[in-house]
Formats: structure tokens, C-alpha cells, sequence
């Protein structure tokens, strides 16, 4: 069965190149909503910006398919009288990638505004000064201003976001490189499934919910409120997990995992073990390669708010292997992608409406 498609290309470059960071995700929730529509019956919005679909609405029983919408960012925190701009973290975003990295800074009124993280040069940096390394109180952002109200009179202002600009490629026509695909990419795939059970004309005897979070880089905040509106009999999630086989990463802390071997199914306590043990049952059915991990406690992923929302929810979490995930150029394979969305396609037509995952 074939999985992407040209126009389905076509969106994920549009979705991935546009900047949709924690709080501020409206622009991207657009792109995602006006791909969505012509496959689900109705979609909705939520007040802080979570979009879903429904195919079949009006069961009993609740499917939730799930990815967030959001990427790492940072807030301006303060400008000096030089006129160069310090930030603060707007999610997980790492200090240690920002000099040199071209940014767009986001105003409520001039639109988009371009700058840099400036650096000292390697030639200015002698003995202790060497040692220098980029840490989150002396990265800063050089716009070309000579003074504080410079910067003021560009429309920049305290709280406007700035995002990396990086925009996707495709390398050796097997992996996809750029940022946030943390976890847009999670969201392309979930459209991707409904597109699928429309066109192949799937007929679900459950109402399925596919469902687009914000706000997952702060702490699944997103997810904690849309699991309460929507009020799920059971919840997929998709994200990212990192691949161990890059330079410098220890096997034994963060396992066993690598880019083009599948998706990755986790073991945890807010994994439930009935839905875990369908999704091995399919893949190993349809022959969809798969990696495992375990997590000590919590997934860290929106998993986690599902799960434990609603007197508990049965989830399970489906990873796509990446490289350098929270930097510009993460990456992932093209055929993970692929088979995300299948295991995904595949296991939902396991799921019988008035499925039973009680515990035993």
C-alpha cells in the first residue's frame, strides 16, 4: 500500500518550514486544520489552540490519535542599552546550538523581524577566555541596532518569540533534515492516517479523534486539557525518541534505538500493557518493523497526560527515531515515517468499538 504522496510531500514541507512555537501556535494549526478537513467529518478547536478532527462522530466508544503541534522557541527577556537582545528559554530549546544561528523574531506588530546570535570571534578568545562556551546568560541577538530604542523602534518587544530559520530538506532522498520536526512530523503523521481511512474508505465502529496538541514542550499542557474535553476510551500517541547511534550517546543510559530500523514502542507504567501488546500484534501481522524501549517512571511525552487523566485512560506511545532532536537539523528516515503512520493505519482497525483493555 502506498503511504505519501506528492501532495502529502508538498504539505509537510509547508507545515515544517513554518514556525509554530510553544504558545504561539496558531499559524501552523491552520496548515494542519485546512489539510485535515476534507478527511474527517467535523473538526474543533479548543481555547488554547488544540486542533482535532472526528471520523464518525457521535460512538460511545473514543479513539484519540494523537501528536503536538509545537516547537521549541525563546522569549526576549531583556535589552541592553547597546541594543543587543538576551532570552529565555520557551520550551526545551539548547543554548549550547545558538551562536551563529540565524533567527526570526516574531512582533506583535512589524511582523517578522530578522537577527542573529552573535558570537566572539575564535581570534578575541585567548587562554581562560578559550574555555568560553555558549550558556543561556551570555547567548544574545544582534539585529543591527545601535541602541535599546533602536531595537524598540523595529517593534521588537519584551515576550516576542524568536525561532530558529531552517528550513526542511531532504538528504540522499532518505532523510528528512530541519527543525521541529519535534513533533510536527507526529502531526503530519496522524493527518496522514485520516487520509488514508478516507481514502481507502475504512469504516471504524468507534468515533476517532485525531487530535493536534499545543504546548507540549511546557510540560504536555496541551494534551492535559484537550484528554478532559474530549474524554477518550483509548489514546495513541505518536512523538519522537531519540536515535542512540549518533556520536557521543551511551547505549546503556538512553538504549537501544536507530533511525531506518522502524518505529520505537516504549515500555513504561503509563503504557498500558493490553494496548501495547495490539500494536506488537499488528506490526509483527503486517510486518512493520519494530524497536523497543523502556522508561523509568514517565515517558516524558504527552502519553503520560492521557493516560493518567480521566480515572485513566488506556495509551501507548509510537516513536519516530531522530537525530539531534531539539537542534536545527534533526533528522529523520523516510521510511520510519512511513511506517509510523501504517502502524498506526494497521492498528486502529484491530481496535473493536467497546474494546476491552481492562488490566486482567
Amino acid at each position: 500500500m502506498p503511504i505519501l504522496n506528492q501532495k502529502s510531500e508538498q504539505f509537510l514541507q509547508k507545515y515544517l518550514n513554518n514556525a509554530s512555537p510553544t504558545g504561539f501556535e496558531s499559524a501552523g494549526q491552520k496548515l494542519w486544520t485546512a489539510y485535515l478537513e476534507p478527511y474527517v467529518d467535523e473538526w474543533h478547536l479548543d481555547q488554547y489552540g488544540t486542533a482535532y478532527g472526528v471520523i464518525n462522530p457521535g460512538q460511545p466508544y473514543k479513539v484519540v490519535i494523537e501528536g503536538h503541534a509545537d516547537e521549541i522557541s525563546w522569549f526576549i527577556h531583556y535589552i541592553s542599552d547597546d541594543g543587543f537582545i538576551h532570552v529565555i528559554r520557551n520550551g526545551g530549546s539548547d543554548h549550547i546550538i545558538a551562536p551563529s544561528k540565524r533567527v526570526n523574531i516574531h512582533t506583535r506588530k512589524n511582523g517578522i523581524i530578522r537577527g542573529v546570535f552573535g558570537w566572539p570571534a575564535i581570534h578575541t578568545r585567548h587562554g581562560e577566555e578559550a574555555k568560553l562556551a555558549p550558556k543561556i546568560n551570555n547567548i544574545f541577538i544582534d539585529v543591527g541596532a545601535s541602541s535599546k530604542q533602536d531595537v524598540l523602534d523595529m517593534g521588537i518587544h519584551i515576550g516576542a518569540v524568536v525561532t530558529f530559520d531552517d528550513p526542511l530538506e531532504i538528504f540522499n532522498d532518505t532523510y528528512y533534515v530541519g527543525r521541529a520536526l519535534d513533533n510536527r512530523m507526529g502531526g503530519f503523521c496522524i493527518a496522514e492516517v485520516a487520509r488514508l481511512i478516507h481514502e481507502n474508505k475504512v469504516k471504524l465502529p468507534y468515533s476517532l479523534y485525531v487530535v493536534n496538541a499545543v504546548q507540549e514542550e511546557v510540560g504536555l499542557r496541551g494534551a492535559e486539557m484537550i484528554t478532559q474535553t474530549i474524554k477518550p476510551n483509548v489514546a495513541i500517541i505518536t512523538d519522537v525518541t531519540h536515535d542512540t547511534y549518533t556520536p557521543m550517546i551511551d547505549k546503556k543510559k538512553h538504549g537501544d534505538v536507530k533511525c531506518g530500523r522502524g518505529p520505537s514502542v516504549t515500555y513504561a507504567p503509563a503504557v498500558h500493557n493490553k494496548l501495547l501488546e495490539l500494536i506488537m500484534d499488528t506490526a509483527e501481522e503486517k510486518e512493520i518493523p519494530l524497536q523497543f524501549e523502556a522508561s523509568s517512571r514517565r515517558t516524558g511525552t504527552d502519553t503520560d497526560a492521557f493516560a493518567y487523566s480521566n480515572g485513566g485512560i488506556p495509551s501507548a506511545l509510537i516513536s519516530l527515531p531522530l537525530r539531534y532532536m531539539h537542534t536545527t537539523v534533526e533528522m529523520a528516515h523516510r521510511e520510519d515515517v512511513e511506517n509510523v503512520i501504517k502502524l498506526i493505519y494497521e492498528t486502529l482497525q484491530k481496535i473493536e468499538s467497546e474494546h476491552n483493555f481492562k488490566y486482567f
